[in-house]
């Protein structure tokens, strides 16, 4: 059994690999750009609209509201981003069902990608909304002897979000694939359903957790989570 997308090899030419990581992860790239294209391709403002877009409307309505209460005054500017992290770890378990597909969040070099983007994103929103120096002040609050540990609160907590996301979809596959030899009847038809809830809230703890990272960068205080803020 192989714990990782990253070992399931499709194509190598010296040490150029091509792996089930980055097959799936364009493929799910693909998808989600091809899919908004075709959804937004003939948008309507009438009364008339296709359910498709009626669809988008809502979830893009939801992930406004879901970001508003958590802080962010202006939550359709982070929509793009928080939207998108959330989307393509909800699809990436979601396509778990398909026979044959590996998640590439079960991949570490994935999930520490995405913790990169929100690790990066942060400080890029802070110092557009509040400046270099002021986003910098935050590190200093309440006191300059917090540097230290606000540096290595804001590293632990990308860190925090890579490694979860990793552990519970790397989990969740192992389960699924050893009830599979055990009992390979009921309990894996259960077990894959059970998978897919725990995606959807992994992809929904983890866009929550961006979203809580950005809004402290862009707080008027600069202040951010502490060190324990990601448990």
């Amino acid at each position: 059994m192989q714990l990782s997308p990253d070992n399931q090899i499709f194509w190598q030419y010296g040490f150029v690999k091509l792996n089930a990581t980055i097959v799936f992860t364009w493929l799910l790239m693909a998808i989600l750009a091809g899919g908004a294209r075709l959804i937004t391709a003939r948008l309507s403002t009438g009364l008339r609209r296709s359910r498709w877009q009626n669809v988008l409307e809502i979830i893009v309505l939801a992930m406004e509201k879901q970001i508003a209460e958590i802080g962010i005054v202006e939550p359709r500017r982070f929509v793009g981003f928080i939207g998108t992290l959330f989307l393509f770890v909800a699809l990436a378990s979601l396509a778990t069902i398909v026979p044959g597909y590996r998640p590439p969040t079960g991949s570490l070099s994935t999930t520490a990608a995405l913790a990169l983007c929100v690790f990066v994103a942060a400080p890029a929103y802070g110092i557009r909304d509040n400046g270099l120096f002021g986003y910098l002040r935050g590190y200093t609050e309440p006191t300059v002897l917090m540097l230290p540990f606000n540096i290595i609160g804001e590293i632990s907590r990308t860190l925090a979000l890579a490694v979860r996301l990793f552990g519970n979809m790397m989990s969740g596959e192992m389960i699924v694939a050893i009830l599979l030899t055990v009992t390979p009847y009921l309990f894996p038809i259960v077990m894959t359903l059970f998978g897919l809830l725990t995606g959807m809230v992994q992809a929904y703890i983890f866009s929550v957790l961006a979203t809580v990272y950005i809004a402290a960068a862009t707080s008027d205080r600069g202040s951010r989570p502490g060190p324990g803020a990601h448990q």
